[in-house]
């Protein structure tokens, strides 16, 4: 094989913007480190709540979702191999649709990203409540401690991406404590007290419609299976490490899911559970003490502020990318000494700041609902047209080999579209017009865009003798 035949050699189109081997730091641990921290972040503590309303509509509707992200992991996967130069999906995208399409899908992934950082720090002051009683009768406390930790871990990735794949690292090795307690606690209950898992069986009969809500909200949960796809130029050997990750980390995640969903929906009455703004607390109080309720809220404030420091890693590293590309100001591209982007990191804090501040007046459990619905559906355009752009890449020639491998990461595109249609049609109408006005907000920003390439490109002519 010639090297213009290699998939490697179709790079030339993103090479200009793409990040240095310089800025290369992220490896196999890490950026699995970063798919499991920032998947499992607050999310499926808090999952519980948000889907007791469906009751057992919930187990099918886990099953679908899990099967859909390994799909999408499967898609992320192969695009990574196939271009390992390239700058993550902005320039995946870019290839198979152009930079308008480009533009406004990762448009709404980026708003999307910031409004996650608003939900996870929403859902990790309702833990810390458990640790901390005034922040239950204080009413401008929470937010205060909210927008506190999002600040944070602002100037945490500000100190450079080693320091925060250092905290990354450390953060998701002890969230995984408290998803071994959930799992312990709940094979006990059903070796010891069998009985207590058909006491509190919700009574909803079968039904598609909200076996497909439910899977609406569920998607949150696994949201961030595409995080060591996003900092491609940041992560060595991007061709063996990104999809080695990305399935590694979502197998791992998708199992954990499975195994800690189930319990809380069986042990705790529904609604008891719909009211809960802390259900895995509540699970193990009810059923170890009060104290043990605390120490696991503990760990799930920590699981959460990880999750919050990855999220806060990748909209930075977006927000540089869209720069890069020219679709920002190339102020937000500039780093400091230590590669950081600070006005970047400054833009999304801000951003995240106003969507907590305004979303704290409604009940935990409402706003992280509606949060969530809004978040996933603001990530499905990415996921269909990544999903999409295997396949339109493959009809144009532009991958070229096709062997076993390939033609499994084809098969698992076309299920990953059908699972991104499936979610987009299980929404109810306010979420997808909600989709819809976060991508027309972005009409603007792809206007001045367009607009200021066109200025560049006349100015760069060469005058007329």
């Amino acid at each position: 094989m010639t090297d213009a035949s290699r998939p490697e050699a179709n790079n030339s189109a993103a090479d200009v913007g793409a990040p240095s081997s310089e800025t290369r730091a992220l490896g196999f641990w890490t950026c699995t480190a970063l798919v499991v921290g920032n998947t499992i972040g607050v999310g499926i503590f808090q999952m519980p709540a948000a889907l007791a309303p469906y009751g057992l509509n919930a187990v099918p509707a886990w099953g679908i979702t899990i099967v859909g992200c390994v799909m999408l992991a499967m898609v992320f996967s192969g695009l990574a191999r196939t271009y390992p130069r390239d700058d993550g999906p902005y320039t995946y995208t870019q290839r198979a649709f152009g930079s308008g399409v480009s533009f406004y899908v990762l448009w709404c992934y980026w708003v999307s990203t910031w409004v996650t950082n608003a939900t996870i720090a929403i859902a990790v002051v309702g833990y810390l409540a458990v640790l901390v009683p005034s922040l239950q009768t204080t009413p401008w406390l929470p937010p205060v401690v909210s927008l506190s930790l999002l600040w944070f871990f602002v100037f945490v990735n500000c100190l450079g991406i080693r320091t925060a794949a250092w905290m990354q690292m450390v953060t998701t090795v002890l969230k995984l404590l408290p998803q071994a307690g959930i799992i312990i606690l709940g094979v006990w209950q059903l070796v010891e007290h069998p009985s207590v898992y058909v006491a509190h069986v919700p009574p909803n009969p079968a039904s598609l419609q909200e076996v497909m809500a439910a899977s609406s909200i569920a998607l949150f949960a696994m949201l961030g299976i595409e995080c060591a796809m996003m900092p491609a130029g940041k992560v060595i050997d991007p061709a063996r490490t990104i999809p080695r990750a990305t399935i590694v980390g979502t197998v791992a995640t998708a199992l954990i899911c499975l195994c800690i969903s189930i319990v809380p929906m069986l042990l705790i009455p529904q609604a008891q559970l719909s009211a809960s703004s802390a259900p895995f607390a509540d699970l193990f109080g009810q059923y170890l003490g009060a104290q043990y309720g605390r120490w696991l809220a503990l760990f799930i404030v920590i699981s959460g502020l990880g999750a919050l420091n990855g999220w806060t890693l990748v909209v930075g590293d977006l927000t540089q990318a869209f720069a890069r590309h020219g679709n920002f100001p190339a102020a937000l591209g500039k780093v400091n000494s230590r590669a950081a982007p600070v006005y970047a990191f400054l833009l999304t804090g801000v951003a995240a700041s106003i969507t907590l501040w305004f979303n704290f007046n409604a009940s935990m459990t409402k706003v992280f609902t509606f949060l969530s619905v809004l978040v996933s559906a603001a990530c499905l355009p990415l996921y269909l047209a990544c999903s999409l752009a295997v396949l339109v890449l493959w009809r144009q020639g532009k991958i070229t080999r096709v062997g076993f491998r390939e033609l499994t990461w084809f098969a698992a595109a076309l299920l990953a579209v059908v699972y991104c249609i499936y979610v987009f049609i299980g929404m109810h109408r306010e979420d997808l017009l909600w989709a819809v006005a976060l991508a027309a907000a972005g009409i603007p920003f792809h206007w001045w865009a367009v607009r200021a390439r066109a200025v560049r490109h006349i100015s760069a002519r060469p005058a007329a003798p």
